[in-house]
């Protein structure tokens, strides 16, 4: 249960990461709201999550995924640069989030 929380934490994390380009440096209400409430609804969930992981796991996960999904994100809905080396430093993060779902607790 609680690594599914964590999940939606950060598929939120995402959302809000993303949302930002479409605040128009928060000069946009809509979205703005969305990224807001997005935002808190991510951060309430990495709390509950953390009840049952342990904290250095649970945001190392959280932070990952929305980085990989943030980028990922960013190369679909932005037209951001897919270039092999960044996409090798994607891996990368997401190796390092699968080493610390199956080794960190």
């Amino acid at each position: 249960m609680h690594w599914t929380l964590l999940f939606l934490a950060a598929a939120l994390e995402i959302v809000w990461a993303a949302g930002l380009k479409f605040t128009d440096g928060f000069t946009r209400l809509w979205p703005s709201l969305g990224v807001g409430a997005a935002m808190a609804a991510s951060m309430t969930l990495l709390a509950f999550a953390a009840r049952g992981l342990p904290i250095g796991t649970a945001y190392a996960v959280w932070t990952g995924i929305g980085a990989v999904g943030t980028a990922i994100a960013g190369i679909f809905l932005f037209n951001e640069s897919a270039a092999p080396a960044r996409l090798a430093c994607i891996a990368l993060i997401i190796t390092g989030v699968i080493g610390l779902k199956f080794l960190g607790k």
